[in-house]
């Protein structure tokens, strides 16, 4: 009864056995690896779309919350031709304004602390959720998991744009649509790292995950341009859009995605084992306590030929183990500290993503302000500074073998970043652009590496002895206190920017330092590993140099 479960567990997707039987053979190890990384992009950049109407339509349902809307933007500084692209001026006659009665009942007085208040429903139910749905995610499987989220999360985006044909106004109808959407989208981050987890060893995973990660970026600026594209229809559209694009990405994962090797027939990336004839590396490149052996799939194989779930399998290696607990998983080594520094960091992005457009949109820039949704296309630059950034932080981390190190130095460069930009960031646009790339490079560069490569790094750590059914739990508790942070920062920017916005970058920049800082004895270790590694590594290159003179110099070798 056992075997039979176990074998039904690992049944590949109901899309991927269709294909197989019409072709009549299999794919190849890198074959499914690439389509591992295109279904998950896709999946976590729906749900970022799926997040963005929100904001695209708080100025349709409180038009007065911006005085500056309709000022128009001009640009004589050398970047006409974006502005031409990107920049244009709203309507200013009534006819074309049909949308600037609003929405009851965010369009009367203190409708934007109501917009803030679903904002901060929804990320709050969002990080509590995460903790559960990391804990379930390891104990069931992903692909169903996941697709329920997606679906779900498209339906209750969806019923919120409803409430424009049903006509209601009831405040509570539009925070429920909102919290029950939370909670679903909660769902999609520890799913999606733990399904790359699963099919990607420790070699190049900072670069890889920093490249795939940019799917954060690319949902926001998809979701914004679906979003305003129906707008003018009504403002149901710019929710309904983006909540079917999500189903219809869960059916997709449904069908196709391969949570793990498994499923297809070939192993994990790392597999502990008792048999000696199975290829193994070094306790140190394993990350394993000394006597531990790892079985390596040779993450460049094209075919994994030997390397078949079913013809190593025994009584070690077997695919089964239990998942980690939620205590448990907060007591590995590194979990805590990255977990408190994406508190701060995560305070700091999400303050960019929620209040950026609205920051610009109050700001002259060059002696002029720029229109609403002008304000809004610029804002997407920070999240293209932040693509480059994550890569670049990725490769960094992935070249030092340092996380740590990498994800502090970013935090502590964010400093000056964000100084710079709120000092000169009004003197012309081509200085503004220029200044919030470069922060959006420094905040979003640890933020992404850490809610992807160090997750998944800390859910295959060597206390958890080989098991990877941790993944989904750690990186939930990672994002999700993260979460809290992300709830933190747009809730405080909001009382403060009505003082002083001198205030709240104040209250970004020591964030950033505050985050910096919690990875400081993360940092001591890997300084000290790389100290006490530079001798050795020196006396193996000079006995690789002897070694080459004696085969390079018979005569030598002869005296000796």
């Amino acid at each position: 009864m056992g075997s039979q479960e176990e074998e039904k567990s690992r049944r590949p997707p109901p899309g991927v056995e269709l294909i197989r039987r019409l072709t009549g053979k299999d794919f190849s190890r890198r074959t499914y690896r690439t389509s591992v990384l295109i279904i998950t992009f896709i999946a976590y950049a729906s749900y970022h779309a799926s997040r963005k109407p929100s904001s695209i339509v708080k100025s349709v349902l409180d038009p007065e919350s911006n005085e500056n809307s309709f000022r128009g933007v001009t640009t004589d500084d050398g970047f006409s031709w974006l502005s031409n692209l990107v920049f244009i001026e709203n309507p200013t006659n009534s006819s074309q304004r049909s949308s600037s009665e609003g929405w009851a009942p965010f369009n009367k007085k203190g409708g934007t602390a109501l917009l803030g208040e679903i904002d901060v429903a929804f990320l709050s139910v969002y990080s509590l959720g995460m903790y559960f749905s990391g804990h379930v995610g390891d104990r069931v499987d992903l692909r169903v998991f996941l697709t329920l989220g997606m679906v779900g999360s498209g339906i209750f985006v969806a019923l919120f744009g409803m409430g424009y044909w049903w006509n209601i106004h009831n405040f509570y109808f539009f925070l429920c649509m909102q919290m029950m959407a939370g909670l679903f989208q909660a769902t999609g981050w520890p799913s999606v790292v733990a399904v790359v987890g699963n099919w990607f060893g420790k070699r190049k995973r900072g670069l890889i995950m920093g490249i795939w990660n940019a799917h954060t970026s690319v949902g926001n600026i998809c979701g914004s341009l679906m979003a305003a594209s129906v707008l003018q229809y009504g403002w149901g559209w710019s929710f309904v859009l983006p909540g079917a694009v999500i189903a219809l990405a869960g059916i997709l994962v449904f069908m196709f995605l391969v949570v793990n090797p498994e499923d297809v027939g070939f192993l994990s990336p790392y597999r502990k084992t008792d048999n000696k004839s199975i290829q193994s590396v070094s306790d140190e490149e394993a990350g394993l306590p000394t006597g531990e052996k790892v079985l390596v799939v040779d993450e460049d194989s094209e075919t994994g030929v030997g390397l078949k779930v079913d013809e190593q399998m025994d009584g070690t290696g077997s695919t089964e183990s239990n998942a980690v607990g939620f205590i448990e998983a907060w007591k590995i080594p590194g979990v805590a500290s990255f977990a408190l520094c994406l508190f701060f960091s995560k305070l700091v992005a999400y303050t960019f993503l929620y209040w950026l457009p609205f920051y610009i949109s109050h700001t002259a820039i060059g002696g002029k302000y720029v229109s609403v949704k002008s304000s809004g296309d610029l804002s997407t630059l920070f999240d293209l500074g932040g693509v480059v950034g994550g890569i670049l932080a990725g490769h960094i981390s992935d070249r030092l073998n340092a996380r740590a190190i990498t994800a502090a130095s970013f935090m502590y460069c964010a400093i000056p970043a964000l100084f710079l930009y709120r000092l000169y960031g009004s003197v012309s646009m081509t200085v503004n652009i220029i200044l919030m790339m470069i922060a959006g490079l420094f905040v979003n560069g640890p933020y992404a590496l850490i809610t992807t490569a160090v997750s998944a790094d800390l859910g295959t750590h060597s206390s958890l002895k080989g098991n990877s059914r941790a993944l989904a739990t750690v990186t939930a508790i990672i994002d999700g206190t993260g979460s809290v942070g992300a709830a933190l920062g747009p809730l405080l920017t909001g009382f403060i920017s009505t003082n002083s916005w001198n205030g709240v970058f104040t209250m970004l920049m020591i964030s950033a330092l505050v985050s910096g800082l919690l990875l400081t004895r993360l940092v001591v270790a890997e300084v000290k590993v790389k100290v006490h590694k530079a001798p050795d590594l020196s006396a193996e290159r000079s006995r690789q140099r002897d070694t080459a003179d004696m085969i390079n110099q018979p005569l030598l070798r002869e005296r000796q």
